[in-house]
């Protein structure tokens, strides 16, 4: 029986399965600096809010495969992600990095300059929702279509207005990925085996809503990937 796991960032109920995959494939050729902010995001109160490594190794493979040069993030937190992002893009790539709290980003940005990929970062604190208007708005609109790839990581409640201003700036052909679309495994459970945060049982079918409609969405491709705590990828068709 599946096992709801509120503060996992990943949906891996063996550990010994996660060790071995991270020990195997990911550890072994861990960026230096990677892996100091890992360690720094794992130290963190609210690192369950990190993206789980094994995750990160798949996004830095995805980005060298499309041969991705723009990309966005909304949702940075430490900057766990964004450094990966930015150290997989090539030496002229830029990531536009959208985050509510610029306190927590300070905590990595030193870790990013001394990896040397800080000149590939554009930091914008704001709103998600705001600041994603705020770019499709720059130079006449002249931002839309123009990026590769889009990772959404924050206000898990706003990923339908996060859709529709993504599709706008992605290039047909690109991809955009949901983060915890999975939620922890409850989306394959009912609403009382949730234990008793009311936000989780909103979260929970706000997710099964917007997986749903992904997946109808004649404009991408999209499938979900049970790995981390679920992440939904859509490949822009239209």
């Amino acid at each position: 029986m599946a096992t709801y796991r509120p503060d996992s960032n990943t949906l891996l109920a063996n550990d010994s399965v996660l060790e071995y995959v991270l020990e195997t494939t990911v550890y072994p050729r861990e960026h230096e600096r990677v892996r100091e902010l890992r360690l720094i995001t794992q130290q963190h109160p609210k690192s369950f809010m990190g993206s789980s490594p094994d995750q990160m190794q798949f996004f830095s493979v995805l980005l060298k495969m499309i041969g991705a040069r723009n990309t966005i993030e909304v949702g940075v937190f430490t900057g766990y992600s964004l450094l990966s992002t930015a150290l997989a893009l090539p030496a002229d790539g830029k990531v536009v990095a959208i985050d509510v709290n610029r306190e927590y980003y300070e905590l990595g940005r030193p870790v990013i300059e001394k990896a040397g990929v800080a000149h590939k970062v554009d930091f914008r604190v704001g709103d998600g929702l705001a600041v994603l208007d705020g770019v499709l708005a720059e130079d006449g609109g002249a931002k839309a279509g123009t990026f590769d790839f889009a990772y959404a990581d924050a206000d898990k409640l706003q990923y339908a207005g996060y859709h529709e201003r993504l599709l706008r700036l992605v290039r047909v052909g690109g991809t955009i990925a949901y983060d915890n679309t999975l939620w922890g495994g409850s989306v394959a459970m009912t609403r009382d085996t949730l234990g008793s945060s009311e936000y989780d049982r909103v979260v929970r079918d706000y997710m099964m809503e917007f997986n749903a409609a992904v997946a109808a969405d004649d404009r991408v491709e999209a499938c979900v990937l049970a790995i981390a705590d679920g992440v939904t990828l859509c490949r822009r068709v239209k």
